[in-house]
């Protein structure tokens, strides 16, 4: 492709790529994003082009192969269009069917269609998939619409029109008064106004400028900007664009965590397509607007998520954070005035600059405009990543797209917003997904993570295990963060192995709320959420480890014990040949014993026993 010499020659361009599709009769979406990589997608993948070749429907048919479709659980997974007809769970072995019927004769595959596990049903359309049908996907459905490693698909979906628009009719400051009006809030964790941020980036005084996207996402068990960045990384390039052209910025970071080899390649890719094309360099399509990218790789750290210290990252140095008594959109990166926004924030850009502010600010809450991508994971039958409105309750979320708990479980909380997040209960489930009503009720939107527990969970384990991850984290260069979340994490050890007293609740709400009200960064400015929000609703389950010494949820083990039910065990000896201590004695169709002084509390013989004989007391 020739380079873009003027923001005509790319609608010209747009046009003619546009075109050139409609002769396609079929599509075949294939997801290679990093989930159904690990099912082994590039098996069905090129199993699929050898049949399309032998079949001779290559000129007919095109295979896509896009980023991830969200429902991760159920990979590998198709989309075959016209239809919208969707097959999941594939192997290599279904190839040749779906060339043969499908996409030669218009049959559907049933055995290949998804079975949902509430109705039993099987499910045709994609659209239909209660996963799906409860989402409002405004950045996610771009990534079934384009290969990522294809700039000519991006152009084509009208990719890079945002820019030229910015380019051709949109002083910064008009393009700052947008992002203000439409109310964007940054979607990495702190949820700051993002045209507040430029604007401060702009009227700052330097010659040289910078904007960073953050893509180290360091969450357990999230992955928002990961399938962003891989499934679209054109998008978040484009909105990097138009916030350089706001702020008056000629250099930028795309700052990937360490540990996402395909966002990496395919960013770097992105970059390099977009640099030929003349859509980043000097002089871009012909204006006096200059603006590079440059892919780095992140510290393998996850406190370079915060600001500072990935700015440290990036300039050499250790990733500490620093005191923030002077803005980086004042002094940033390099001591120059610097905005920063996560990967989701930028993609959002070039659709509100297209479509318009109030386009953007329909969806939502009064605080909190747009959508919101989730990571929707634990004791959940749908798991994946989710994309719905601001102000969406958490019911829906959990109920209606997740599906609830499965084996007929009761919910029983969940924690939003990551490691750093608050756990609210189901009372709390009518809450929306709103900035500010979460931060009131203790938890936060955060970057996005939505970590459901069923009935078997204990909370003060659940504050125990995600303090073990912060304190694994913490820089420790600030006294409160270093000291308070060692000191936090020991109390509730005591707490759970039932040797807590009384005055200990008290001692752990004080130190929580020093830690909050003195720490360095955000890192240690909410570590004490899950300790806060767990003492708030489920007081009565530090109580009973501490008066009572025991778990209601049977979890930590110093403080149960594990029996056979006489009246239900039959003697099947499933129990007794899976205990790996050899504590389970019994003969063949006899009640089995287990010897207390053998047993490590593993769970495996409640796990495996299909009686439920075994019970926790």
């Amino acid at each position: 492709m020739p380079k873009l010499s003027t923001t005509a020659d790319l609608h010209k361009m747009g046009r003619e790529l546009s075109g050139s599709r409609k002769n396609i009769n079929k599509t075949l979406i294939l997801c290679g994003g990093t989930g159904c990589t690990a099912s082994r997608c590039q098996d069905v993948i090129d199993a699929v082009n050898d049949e399309l070749r032998m079949q001779g429907m290559e000129s007919e048919v095109r295979l896509r192969v896009t980023g991830c479709h969200g429902f991760c659980e159920q990979g590998p997974i198709a989309v075959i269009e016209p239809g919208n007809i969707f097959y999941c769970h594939l192997t290599s072995k279904d190839a040749k069917e779906i060339v043969a019927k499908t996409l030669k004769q218009d049959e559907v595959i049933e055995r290949l269609l998804y079975t949902d596990p509430v109705s039993g049903e099987k499910i045709h359309t994609e659209s239909d998939i209660p996963f799906y049908k409860a989402q409002d996907r405004q950045l996610l459905m771009h990534n079934r619409e384009l290969d990522p490693c294809a700039i000519e698909d991006y152009i084509a979906l009208g990719g890079y029109t945002a820019l030229a628009k910015a380019i051709d009719g949109l002083a910064p400051e008009e393009i700052i008064r947008q992002i203000k009006v439409c109310g964007l809030r940054g979607r990495g964790g702190g949820g700051f106004p993002t045209g507040r941020k430029w604007a401060e980036c702009r009227e700052a005084p330097s010659d040289e400028k910078y904007v960073i996207c953050n893509a180290d996402e360091g969450d357990p068990g999230a992955y928002m900007d990961r399938c962003v960045l891989e499934g679209n990384p054109h998008l978040v390039i484009e909105g990097m664009l138009i916030g350089a052209r706001a702020i008056g910025a000629t250099k930028g970071y795309i700052y990937v965590r360490n540990e996402y080899p395909l966002a990496v390649k395919h960013a770097q890719i992105a970059v390099q397509q977009a640099r030929k094309l003349g859509l980043l360099g000097e002089d871009i399509m012909g204006s006096s607007f200059s603006f590079d990218i440059e892919v780095a790789r992140g510290g393998g750290a996850f406190v370079c998520g915060e600001s500072t210290a990935l700015m440290a990252s990036l300039e050499g140095r250790v990733g500490e954070p620093r005191a923030k008594d002077v803005h980086t959109v004042v002094d940033g990166l390099w001591h120059k005035p610097t905005t920063l926004n996560n990967v989701e924030t930028w993609a959002n850009v070039p659709s509100i600059i297209t479509n318009g502010s109030e386009w953007f600010a329909s969806r939502g809450t009064k605080g909190s405009k747009g959508t919101k991508i989730l990571a929707l994971t634990g004791h959940i039958k749908n798991t994946g990543l989710v994309e719905v409105a601001m102000g969406t309750p958490i019911r829906t979320i959990v109920f209606d797209i997740g599906g609830g708990a499965p084996d007929g479980k009761a919910v029983k909380a969940v924690q939003t917003g990551g490691p750093s997040g608050g756990c609210l209960p189901v009372d709390k489930f009518d809450l929306p997904v709103d900035f500010d009503v979460l931060y009131e009720a203790g938890s936060m939107v955060g970057s996005g993570g939505m970590v459901v527990m069923d009935e078997d969970s204990c909370m003060v384990d659940v504050a125990k295990y995600f303090l073990t991850f912060l304190q694994d984290e913490s820089c420790g260069k600030c006294v409160p963060c270093r000291l308070g979340i060692d000191r936090m994490l020991e109390i509730i050890t005591e707490i759970t192995e039932g040797r807590g007293t009384p005055q200990q609740i008290d001692l752990l709400e004080d130190l929580a709320n020093t830690v909050t009200e003195t720490s360095l960064c955000g890192l240690g400015k909410t570590a004490a959420n899950p300790v806060l929000s767990t003492l708030r609703y489920f007081r009565e389950e530090y109580e009973s480890h501490i008066h009572e010494k025991t778990c209601p949820a049977g979890v930590c083990k110093a403080l149960i014990q594990y029996s056979i039910d006489s009246e239900l065990c039959t003697g099947c000896g499933i129990c007794k040949r899976e205990c790996i201590h050899d504590a389970i004695s019994g003969k063949k169709k006899e009640m089995h014993i287990i010897d207390l002084s053998l047993c490590q509390k593993c769970g495996i013989c409640r796990s495996e026993c299909k009686l439920e004989a075994i019970k926790v007391n």
